[in-house]
């Protein structure tokens, strides 16, 4: 899965891409939840409790064919390439 970027506008306003509103069917109007997840986020298109969220994330991950060990280490590394793009290289 490629990551897309969005940008936080001034007053925190954030569009989400076209491809993503398609690819989770959100539509104009639609309020989305957005639920912590470490340091990212995810952003649903209802509100979920969490056995409810817990399940849709099992779903998502049986569709897209991703494991639980693909879906962290795609987020370490973007975690690491947002880390990179702010404050460049680690020094070692």
């Amino acid at each position: 899965m490629k990551s897309i970027t969005a940008t936080i506008k001034a007053r925190g306003q954030l569009t989400i891409p076209k491809k993503i509103r398609e690819m989770i069917h959100l539509e104009e109007g639609q309020s989305v939840s957005i639920i912590p997840a470490g340091e990212s986020v995810i952003i649903s298109p209802k509100r979920l409790e969490l056995d409810d969220a817990r399940r849709e994330i099992r779903r998502i991950m049986k569709q897209s064919g991703y494991s639980a060990a693909e879906l962290l280490a795609g987020l370490k590394e973007e975690r690491e390439n947002l880390f990179q793009e702010i404050y460049g290289k680690k020094s070692d």
